[in-house]
């Protein structure tokens, strides 16, 4: 491992920022503030790369693991270790990958800077295992895709895990005859490297995860939170930097824990919810690239799943996993990219919207808010007869109501508490609808 002064600068800076401010007990009013661009983007797109991506999810030609391989099959450090200079993904192009983000209508992204596998995927002065130092390709993809990113005006976030597999005081099965000191590792090696981190790439989110050891606990979530927001007082960070989170779905167990938001996985919550809150979610069965899967889910699917979150006043972070070459899937490709063209259509019902108490109507009918509750937008992906009908919304006296994708107003009627809308024989576009409706009383917040 590299030594360096930043291991000590760091932790004389974790002291001086403790002395500072506690960012624990940020107001609620600057929490908002602070939280504001990231509620009003909703849409992200995950991204998890690494060493995993060469074995693709076969270990001597047995399936499963995608980024778990190391631990799914028992491989040996030295073992794994081999996959780096195997690594060599030339087909890479940050910004391609920026491209497809944006196309997506995805407004920030994050990216594994370091899974459980313990691989760096930036020129880590804190060690030797990473991308620059132990890999043929010898570039630091973090720098490509922050840079690619800023220039694009797409929000740049990491994933770190908190737990190490290859580091031998994070993990006691590195060296069992010797005991594993975990507090020299977080402050000798996890901190210094966030600290690089923030400082070399100016990320705007830190997503952490493998919080659910048993060496690691609340008051380090907290004290760490304080020492990064302390480097950059503006980050978001999910609340997997600390105990709280309750199961797959993700939000907190107890009030005052480190974090700021839920992160529900692989699931959507069961109705709205006042606490801020992001669904990851992958588009086949695997967060890592796994040759074999190709069980995709549908771009129907995946954007019935974006309208679903934004109802209920949350996030998608929607992943995909690169292969070893550094292509993102075609199969993913193509589904984004139907998510961008149905949102080119329908986004002011997506973002910068807010969550109503009465957020949907039946099965096929979702609503969202505008800022400034003058608007409400109902969101359907069913109708019978070129007909609308809607309990939850009356609409302002003498109000026209629009559908997103077409310049005419449509012709409704409002009588015994409902509102009917009639709509075109064709509708613009596919999968889903939207009406846009000027409001007297929403039977919401």
């Amino acid at each position: 491992m590299k030594k360096s002064c930043l291991l000590f600068a760091g932790l004389a800076l974790s002291c001086s920022v403790f002395a500072q401010k506690n960012y624990l007990e940020e107001s609620k009013t600057a929490k908002t503030e602070r939280m504001q661009w990231w509620h009003d983007d909703t849409f992200g797109m995950f991204i998890h790369w690494g060493l995993y991506a060469v074995p693709a999810g076969t270990y001597n030609g047995k399936d499963g693991g995608a980024e778990w391989i190391m631990e799914t099959h028992q491989i040996p450090t030295a073992e794994y270790e081999k996959y780096a200079s195997q690594f060599n993904p030339q087909q890479f192009d940050a910004k391609k990958w920026v491209s497809i983000a944006k196309a997506a209508g995805a407004k920030y992204m994050v990216i594994t800077s370091k899974h459980h596998d313990g691989f760096s995927m930036w020129d880590s002065k804190v060690t030797d295992y990473d991308i620059v130092d132990a890999t043929p390709f010898k570039r630091d993809v973090i720098k490509e895709l922050a840079d690619a990113c800023k220039s694009a005006g797409i929000k740049f976030g990491l994933y770190h895990s908190i737990m190490d597999w290859h580091h031998p005081n994070a993990n006691p099965k590195q060296k069992p005859e010797q005991k594993p000191d975990f507090a020299k590792y977080r402050e000798e090696y996890l901190k210094p490297q966030l600290a690089e981190l923030i400082k070399k790439y100016d990320p705007a989110i830190l997503w952490f995860d493998g919080e659910w050891i048993s060496e690691w606990t609340e008051d380090q979530g907290k004290e760490l939170y304080n020492y990064l927001r302390g480097l950059k007082p503006s980050l978001v960070i999910n609340n997997r930097i600390s105990k709280a989170r309750g199961g797959m779905e993700g939000m907190d167990k107890y009030e005052n824990a480190a974090g700021d938001f839920g992160t529900p996985e692989q699931e959507i919550l069961k109705t709205n919810s006042q606490e801020y809150w992001e669904s990851c979610m992958t588009i086949n069965n695997n967060w890592g690239f796994v040759k074999n899967d190709q069980n995709w889910k549908s771009a129907e699917t995946l954007i019935n799943n974006l309208i679903d979150v934004a109802a209920k006043g949350g996030n998608y972070l929607l992943n995909v996993g690169p292969n070893a070459a550094g292509e993102i899937p075609a199969a993913s490709v193509e589904r984004l990219g139907e998510m961008g063209e149905w949102l080119k259509q329908n986004k002011e019902a997506i973002y910068s919207t807010n969550s109503l108490e009465n957020y949907k109507e039946g099965d096929h009918l979702r609503f969202t808010q505008s800022k400034d509750g003058k608007t409400t937008y109902a969101i359907f992906n069913q109708q019978q007869e070129n007909e609308i009908s809607i309990a939850a919304i009356q609409p302002k006296k003498g109000s026209k109501i629009y559908l997103l994708g077409l310049n005419q107003p449509l012709n409704w009627t409002s009588s015994d508490g409902k509102l009917r809308v009639k709509l075109p024989a064709d509708l613009p576009g596919k999968y889903a609808w939207v009406l846009k409706i000027q409001v007297a009383s929403s039977k919401g917040k």
